[in-house]
């Protein structure tokens, strides 16, 4: 757990209500809700800056769907771009921004997705319905949720990529696949 005083306390509070009317649920996102404290405390920084990103779907001729995803983010400095393809816009996106940051952050080789659900939020607007995406990642030991909330899909899937990663790489689980990987007991 973590110790907040009670203005804080009452702060997260408020955000998780506000975050909560527009659809997240983090009941299934633990890792984005450490997140969320961290950003609420001061006490989060993110792994890259985002320019932007971009994912091309194409159908070919003989019917096969070839899809690429392009970003271009900051990290510590350095401008990185990158191109990826993958098997729909979310894994191109993942294979993407881990080709960019795998190099400043190694140990997001230990982080898989494991779980990908949407959900659809309001029915009644069909395509244009906001979608709640859910997203479970692993280090192979431990697995958390992240969450990410849109009226577009790439969108919401993109931030709970985002978020799976970030909350991947918060110390406690970086010191803890350390000392797995030395064989030592976990802190």
């Amino acid at each position: 757990g973590v110790d907040l005083d009670p203005a804080t306390a009452a702060r997260v509070v408020e955000r998780v209500k506000q975050l909560e009317h527009e659809g997240f649920h983090f009941e299934a996102a633990d890792g984005s809700f450490d997140l969320l404290i961290r950003r609420e405390t001061g006490d989060y920084q993110p792994l890259f800056r985002l320019e932007s990103w971009r994912v091309i779907a194409e159908q070919r001729e003989d019917g096969r769907v070839q899809t690429e995803a392009t970003i271009k983010i900051w990290v510590e400095g350095e401008r990185y771009v990158r191109t990826a393809e993958g098997n729909g816009p979310v894994h191109a996106l993942d294979v993407a921004l881990r080709a960019a940051i795998s190099e400043t952050y190694p140990h997001l080789a230990d982080i898989r997705l494991v779980n990908y659900k949407v959900r659809i939020l309001d029915e009644r607007k069909a395509t244009g319905a906001v979608t709640r995406v859910l997203l479970d990642a692993s280090d192979g030991t431990d697995t958390w949720g992240a969450i990410g909330v849109s009226e577009n899909v790439i969108e919401a899937s993109w931030d709970a990529l985002v978020d799976s990663l970030e909350a991947g790489m918060l110390p406690g689980r970086v010191q803890h696949r350390r000392a797995r990987a030395a064989g030592a007991p976990a802190p």
